[in-house]
Formats: C-alpha cells, sequence, structure tokens
C-alpha cells in the first residue's frame, strides 16, 4: 500500500510537469517565441498570466492527476477507475447534483449568518481587479479552477489515498469499519497540513481545515462515491470566494459578485483566512454533515462503505497485495 502511492506521488508530479512544460511550450510556439521559451524564468512568468493560471495550469493538474490514478490503478493495483469513487451512475449524478446544491446553500448561510450578526460587511457588488480582463470572463476562470480544483483534491485526498490507505490497514483486528475511520482521519490531518503554507494560514485554520478534511471525505465514507465530496467542494469554493468575496483559504479573489468585508472577531468569522478558519465556517460544516447523513438515511443507503477497505481480485488475477 505504501509503495502504490510512493508510485503515485512520484508518478503523478512526472506527468505534472511534463504536461505543463508541454503547455509552456506550445504557448511560446504559437506566439512565434520559442526561443524566449529557453531563456531562464520564462516558464515561472508564463504562470502569472491569468488564463495560464487559473485556467491551464489547474487544468494541467486535474488531467494529471485523473491519468496517473488510472495509469496506476490499472497496472498496480489492479483496479477499475470506478474502485476510485467514480460509478457514473444515474445515483452518482444525482449526489453530484446535491453536492453542488450542497456548497452554495451552506455558503450563502454563512453569508447571511455574518449579515445578521453584524460580523459581515458588504462593501460593493460586482467587484473586479483584473484590469483589462472584463468581469464575466474572470468569474469564468475562477469557476474553471475551482472545478479542475475540486475535481484533482477529491481525487487524491479521498479517492486514490483514502482507499488504498483503508485498504492497507484492513489487516489483524483493525478490521474495515476501524480502518476505514482511520484512513478518514490520517488523510484529514494530512489535508489540513497540505494547506499550512497557504497565504494567512495558522495552527487554527490548519485545524479546522483538517475538520473540513473530515467533511468533505463525509461522502465517500458513506457512499465509496466522489459525486458528493467533488460536487460540494466546488461550489464551497466558488461561492466562498466569487459569489461572495470571502477569502478561499487565505487566498483573496480578484473577482467577486459580492464584495464582502470581516468586521467580527476572527474565532467566529475566520479573519482573513476565510470562514473556513472560524466557528461559522466549523458549523456550516456540521448543518453539511447532518445533510448528508439526512440525504442518505432517507434514501435507505446511511451505511459506512466498508467495501473501500477491501481488494477484490479480478478475474484471473493473482491478489498481489
Amino acid at each position: 500500500m505504501i509503495i502504490h502511492l510512493s508510485v503515485l506521488l512520484i508518478l503523478n508530479s512526472i506527468l505534472l510537469l511534463v504536461m505543463i512544460l508541454f503547455v509552456g511550450a506550445l504557448h511560446f510556439v504559437v506566439k512565434g517565441e520559442w526561443p524566449a521559451f529557453l531563456a531562464a524564468g520564462q516558464p515561472l512568468k508564463l504562470l502569472s498570466n491569468r488564463w495560464v493560471g487559473n485556467v491551464i495550469a489547474p487544468g494541467t493538474m486535474c488531467l494529471a492527476s485523473l491519468l496517473s490514478t488510472f495509469v496506476i490503478g490499472k497496472w498496480v493495483d489492479l483496479r477499475k477507475f470506478r474502485d476510485f469513487g467514480f460509478h457514473f451512475s444515474k445515483t452518482w449524478w444525482g449526489d453530484f447534483g446535491f453536492g453542488l446544491a450542497l456548497g452554495a446553500v451552506l455558503m450563502t448561510g454563512i453569508f447571511l449568518l455574518g449579515v445578521l450578526t453584524g460580523t459581515l460587511r458588504v462593501v460593493s457588488y460586482f467587484e473586479s481587479n483584473l484590469g483589462d480582463i472584463s468581469f464575466s470572463v474572470g468569474m469564468l476562470q475562477y469557476l474553471i479552477l475551482f472545478v479542475m480544483a475540486g475535481i484533482y483534491e477529491e481525487v487524491l485526498f479521498r479517492g486514490y489515498y483514502f482507499v488504498n490507505l483503508a485498504e492497507g490497514l484492513n489487516s489483524g483486528p483493525v478490521g474495515r469499519r476501524n480502518a476505514l475511520i482511520i484512513a478518514w482521519g490520517m488523510l484529514s490531518i494530512v489535508f489540513g497540513l497540505f494547506h499550512f503554507s497557504n497565504p494567512n494560514a495558522t495552527w487554527i485554520s490548519t485545524i479546522m481545515i483538517m475538520a473540513a478534511g473530515i467533511f468533505l471525505g463525509t461522502g465517500m465514507a458513506l457512499t465509496g462515491s466522489l459525486a458528493i465530496p467533488i460536487g460540494l467542494h466546488i461550489t464551497w469554493n466558488f461561492f466562498q470566494g466569487n459569489i461572495y468575496g470571502f477569502a478561499v483559504s487565505g487566498m483573496q479573489a480578484d473577482v467577486s459578485l459580492v464584495a464582502t468585508e470581516s468586521i467580527g472577531p476572527a474565532w467566529f468569522t475566520g479573519g482573513v483566512f476565510g470562514p473556513e478558519a472560524g466557528v461559522i465556517g466549523l458549523a456550516a460544516m456540521l448543518v453539511g454533515v447532518l445533510l448528508i447523513v439526512l440525504r442518505l438515511h432517507r434514501r435507505g443507503t446511511l451505511r459506512l462503505g466498508t467495501e473501500i477497505a477491501v481488494f477484490f481480485v479480478p478475474d484471473n488475477q493473482e491478489n498481489k497485495h
């Protein structure tokens, strides 16, 4: 299991580097500036371009994550791609839509609660600091950014790593249930630490992002599917940063439908890191978990997806675990 995780990380990094270099080279070739690409610092300068930084780069990372998961899953893990949370059934798409709606509703609730409690002030509307890029184009760029980020972060943290870690822990007295819960908690901790280098991050914000990892992992842990986590992750971030003007994990968007200013205590609002670092964000996460549980209970499918922690030997293949 540990070997598989290491191989995936290495392959993911290699694919990502190759794709970024390819896109960068293509950019300069199209503009007739191929020699400039060889100059020192040009690839880094390229990333400062908004189309590259907000669209091409995250799209490349998303493609690299999906491709590396497919390759390692198929030829190292002997798994089908669907085993990592992609079932693509009617139920899957329904859960994806639910996740999208849930992220939007929860962030709207945070906004309304902030306004009603006087801890949030609306400054302006249709805010944009994009220079010659129009408001609508800027919103489109950020939407693509958060769609791509939502997919590749969930594929890695709640997809491949979750499945393999749960499977690796499922031995001896641990059992399926405990293996799933431990993997869920461990990856939530890693998810929080992954954001520790973000702007304005603190240990408090890091702990809160660990809680967000548990929140985002709820859908996968209870359904064995990434539909809810991906949908939820996309709209949680987009509505947070580009609809209501909050910082998203410490990073402020350049364009938003509503520009807001936090005027309440940081422990409640999250301060400059955004609502994810405050009690208001934690409350929204708890409500989100309850709504996910309620949806699955009403559907009659509320249970821990312990099959995640089990490796099923493919036909005509030996179990190499």
